[in-house]
């Protein structure tokens, strides 16, 4: 009952009770069958509709279903199926995903590009014969054509026998791989060559999983963008074969001493043999487990048709010995020199050059001959250990250098690089600026002491001679004559004459420099020597003659026959006045053992204070040679003087060196001054020891002599 007096009624849920107090049109709420889900939408109920139609049964609109049979269960082995087909399926999805995420760590497919090979350097000597080859390689790239066919085909036997069935990938061989390690059988590699290519060409040489996919990827990729046979060329040129060898023709010079065109079927197949471990069985080191390797190479030819029995028999028969007996290993120091100067010359390259050099190679095997037979049979005697020679034309042509007794024992090079005192050989710069001060050969100057602010220089045999003429006195290389010569006309100006003449190094202007105190290069003195030799005439050395392309032998540089000229550095006159005394030392000084029958020679030997360094130096009228001999750490050597060792160096060099030229007089010999030059024979002599007994020299001929000789007689 609510408070104005109605009754309250209460919401009735479902089908109503009979009640007189409800009219028939009271609304019906209850849900019904149809109008649950699944079934028909409920009818709006009519208003008219009694409460009695609620109670009659519900019309059925759908038949009745019918019983479903039981489904039948799969066998075991339908379910192991199944399950083996889904799980294939997530692992392929897993593969493909790792895949792709490698694969998007390396550059885009559409612009992957074969690293260009690194450009090989071939050095020919003048002949045109190869000296060596330079750059990362080794060797130049060579063209599959080129090779005979069992080359190839031994890589191809021993590397990857479905090389030309499988597409990058080789599943057989993988297999085969697996079930070998696994089984603890021979271990085994599954990679083919396309794949060992793709590692070369662009990845690290890390063994990872990742690597591994990387490499596959690249394999495909160059598949598809190669032949067979481009692929295979790629990879005989950038293989690594040991001893700093990529590619086949390095891997042929460097073992074999010729060209991969050349080799024979037992030596194409130790080759081939080196790609699985090119630094344990290079046959260099390993001999017994080259040939042992290249018989399983001959094997899997022989079992492939590559090759038939009786070529194996015959490889087999004859295996290949290792052949270096024809290359020079003394001529690399020829070759460091190329590489030194070449970028003066043609700057940066990317391709494979070819420099023609003016090496003479039968020069060059004389020299280092002459270096390391003298040094073997006596450097213990003497106890010195190193010796280097430089052989160039009086024009500058460099035509032999050896740099040490060993290039493969020691690169560096004492000939180019190294710098020592020149001792004695060093006064000819004194004597020709004592020249251009007015004096002659024939001009007398006292061998006695001196004394100049507390410097007092002595002769070898630490006597004095008295009155002795120039030409005499270089000859016998008198140390006082020298420093008189210094004192009087200056050191300042011997430095210009040396420099004027090819001398690069610093000098120090002191009156010791007469005596060959300042350090210079075995090259340089050479070089400065040629200027006697040709006339008067300072060069620049030079080693290349011409640069081409290998590819189409297109002409990168081609030297000037002006080159390397410096043009007059002494008047003719001088120039005769030394050679007239430089020609006396070969005559009867103190480099008379290294006279070579025959020959008009001059030159100067050279020995440093307490036997440090000994020189030889001397030119003919077509080669000048420098020698120098001594120890890198600067030990003593047992009275070693350049009238020894290296004259005899000296001598063995020229003597070869000159067998096939025709002799010919020195330019400048024959000068007379004042149309009298009577020789003065001294009597018995050796090396930078003046002879003892030397009779009085001829008088004074000019006025400016005598006041020369006066000024420095005068010195204490």
């Amino acid at each position: 009952m609510t408070a104005n007096g109605r009754e309250r009624r209460e919401p009735v849920f479902g089908r109503p009770e009979p009640d007189h107090q409800h009219d028939e049109s009271a609304l019906n709420i209850g849900l019904s069958r149809q109008d649950r889900a699944g079934g028909e939408m409920a009818r709006p109920v009519s208003r008219r509709s009694s409460t009695n139609d609620s109670k009659k049964p519900l019309k059925k609109t759908s038949k009745p279903r019918r019983a479903k049979k039981p489904r039948k269960r799969r066998s075991i082995l339908g379910r192991m199926f199944y399950t083996l087909f889904v799980l294939g399926l997530w692992c392929l999805l897993g593969v493909a995903g790792v895949v792709a995420y490698y694969a998007s760590q390396l550059p885009p497919i559409d612009q992957l590009t074969v690293p260009r090979r690194p450009p090989n350097i071939a050095i020919l000597a003048a002949d045109g014969s190869l000296i060596t080859n330079r750059g990362e390689t080794g060797g130049r790239e060579v063209s599959i054509k080129e090779l005979p066919s069992y080359v190839p085909k031994a890589f191809v036997a021993i590397e990857d026998r479905r090389f030309y069935s499988h597409f990058g990938i080789d599943p057989m061989g993988l297999g085969r791989a697996v079930i070998s390690n696994v089984s603890g059988g021979l271990r085994q590699g599954a990679s083919t060559l396309t794949q060992q290519l793709a590692k070369n060409l662009f990845l690290t040489p890390e063994r990872t999983a990742s690597r591994k996919i990387q490499e596959a990827i690249l394999a495909l990729w160059l598949e598809r963008k190669y032949t067979k046979d481009q692929i295979l060329e790629l990879y005989l040129n950038r293989v690594y074969f040991g001893a700093g060898a990529f590619g086949v023709e390095a891997a042929a010079r460097r073992y074999y001493n010729k060209p991969a065109k050349e080799l024979t079927l037992s030596e194409a197949a130790v080759i081939a043999g080196l790609v699985q471990a090119p630094s344990r069985l290079a046959p260099n080191r390993n001999p017994k487990g080259a040939q042992g390797r290249a018989t399983i190479v001959l094997k899997y030819m022989r079992e492939l048709g590559f090759i038939n029995q009786a070529q194996a028999d015959a490889a087999l028969a004859n295996p290949a010995k290792l052949n270096r007996a024809g290359s020079n290993d003394s001529a690399n120091y020829a070759a460091d020199f190329v590489m030194d100067v070449l970028d003066d010359f043609i700057g940066e390259f990317d391709q494979d050059i070819i420099v023609q050099t003016s090496i003479d190679l039968r020069m060059q095997r004389a020299a280092a001959k002459a270096v390391t037979e003298t040094l073997t049979a006596k450097g213990a005697q003497f106890n010195v250990s190193q010796a280097a020679l430089v052989s160039i034309t009086p024009e500058g042509a460099l035509k032999a250098l050896v740099g040490g007794k060993s290039y493969e024992e020691s690169q560096y090079n004492r000939a180019t690089t190294g710098r020592r005192q020149p001792g004695s050989a060093f006064k000819p710069f004194v004597y020709l600026t004592a020249m251009e001060y007015g004096m002659t050969p024939a001009t007398v100057i006292e061998d006695g002491p001196v004394n100049y602010r507390g410097w007092s220089p002595q002769n070898y045999s630490r006597r004095y001679s008295g009155p002795v003429q120039l030409r005499d006195a270089l000859a016998f290389s008198l140390n006082t004559i020298a420093a008189k010569l210094i004192i009087e006309v200056g050191p300042r100006n011997v430095i210009k004459t040396a420099q004027r003449l090819g001398i690069n190094s610093p000098l120090e202007p002191v009156p010791s420099l007469a005596l060959g105190v300042s350090d210079v290069s075995l090259m340089e003195m050479t070089s400065a020597y040629a200027a006697f030799a040709n006339g008067g005439f300072g060069v620049i050395p030079y080693v290349i003659e011409t640069v081409k392309s290998a590819a189409n032998g297109k002409l990168l540089y081609q030297r000037p026959p002006t080159s390397g000229k410096l043009g007059r550095v002494m008047s003719p006159e001088n120039q005769a006045e030394m050679i007239d005394m430089m020609h006396n030392s070969f005559a009867i000084g103190s480099s008379r053992n290294a006279s070579v029958p025959g020959w008009d020679l001059a030159g100067k030997t050279g020995t440093t204070q307490a036997y440090k360094d000994a020189w030889m130096m001397g030119f003919s009228s077509t080669l000048v040679t420098g020698v120098w001999m001594g120890n890198d750490t600067g030990e003593l050597t047992k009275r070693l003087t350049g009238s020894g060792l290296p004259a005899e160096i000296w001598k063995k060099y020229m003597t070869d060196a000159l067998a096939t030229q025709t002799p010919k007089p020195l330019i400048g010999a024959g000068w007379q001054p004042n149309g009298n030059t009577s020789p003065s024979f001294f009597g018995t002599g050796g090396g930078d020891v003046p002879p003892q007994g030397m009779p009085q020299q001829a008088p004074r001929q000019q006025r400016q002599d005598r006041n020369f000789f006066e000024r420095l007689f005068g010195v204490d």
